[in-house]
This record gives C-alpha cells, structure tokens and sequence, in this order.
C-alpha cells in the first residue's frame, strides 16, 4: 500500500506562490551583468559592471546611427571608471534612435540597448558632473521590442505584468492543490 503525503507535495507550491508577492513588492532584480544608457538633453551615457580591466583599457562603448550595422561603424568611446563600474558619454547628439553597444577589453560584449534621443532644451550647466541620473533625466521604462520596432514600456505596464504573473502562479499552486487531494469514494 501507497501512502503519500498530499501536504508535502504542495508545500513548495505554497511556498513559491506565498514568495511571489514579497519579490515583487521588493522592486526589480537585476538580471545579471548589462548596461544602462540614459539620456540627458544631448548626452547618452552608459554605465556597466561587466567588463574587467585589461592590459590598462575597461572596454570601448559604441554610438550607432539607424543607418550603421557593425560596431566598429560607430562613434567610439574609451570606458573609465573602476571595478565597481565603467561609464562613457557622447555629447552634442543630434535627436534620433541610436543604439549603444558596449565592447570589454576582452572582446566579449556586456550589452547593446536602444535609446531614443529627443529634441529637448539643452540643460544648463552644472559645476560637477556625477554618475547619477539627475532630477531633470526623462522618467524612463523598459526598452522593448522586436526589429525596428521601440516600444518604453512604463510602471502601469510592469505592474499588470506582475499582476498577471501572481495570478498565474497562484492559480497554479490551486490547481496543484487541488489536483494532490486524494479521490474519496
């Protein structure tokens, strides 16, 4: 005879679905090494974590028209900064999409992402510059789509989006429930 335990079996379910909300109320997670470009007036920036220091060089950061494909075709950038994170800007951007792409010094790349240049009043100038976005930066979202295609996907996006994936996951740990109860005769 056969003697299974239906409240083990669900136990990781209910334990997965009852960590979903907690992960998501804690905010977004990185998804590992990457870049992030932003944009203030007429300056892309891009930061990254990825790339170790080689032979003295962090890496070379790219700026591509619409028009270019190769890397190499781009307006090229030495990266500086430290082990706990490599920067390069481009100044004087004419407004347009422009992807960024970010080559180490070991040739391997640590992102490419789309960024959207608008024609906004340039800013004023400030006494100091810092690695943080300042107050004036656009609000920004997640880049997203496909070929051509650029889509900002915003916050209320995001949120449905986490929405429906804890649906998802409880109404799975439900079914699972359910499915583990033993068929009483």
């Amino acid at each position: 005879m056969r003697i299974s335990s239906p409240l083990l079996r669900s136990g990781a379910t209910v334990a997965a679905a009852a960590a979903l909300p907690a992960a998501l109320a804690a905010g977004p997670v990185a998804a590992g090494p990457g870049i992030s470009v932003s944009t203030t007036g007429t300056t892309v920036s891009v930061t990254t974590t990825a790339c170790a220091q080689l032979n003295g060089s962090w890496g070379t950061a790219s700026l591509l028209t619409s028009s270019q494909r190769d890397f190499a075709q781009g307006r090229q950038v030495a990266l500086s900064g430290s082990a706990s994170g490599q920067s390069a800007a481009w100044s004087g951007i004419s407004p347009g999409t422009y992807t960024v792409i970010v080559m180490c010094s070991n040739n391997s790349t640590a992102g490419t992402q789309t960024v959207i240049v608008s024609s906004a009043p340039s800013p004023s100038p400030s006494p100091s510059r810092s690695a943080a976005p300042s107050p004036s930066a656009s609000p920004g979202g997640v880049m997203g789509g496909l070929g051509g295609a650029v889509q900002d996907y915003g916050t209320a996006t995001l949120v449905a989006g986490g929405a429906l994936v804890g649906a998802g996951v409880i109404a799975a740990a439900w079914f699972l429930r359910r499915r583990s109860k033993p068929y009483r005769f």
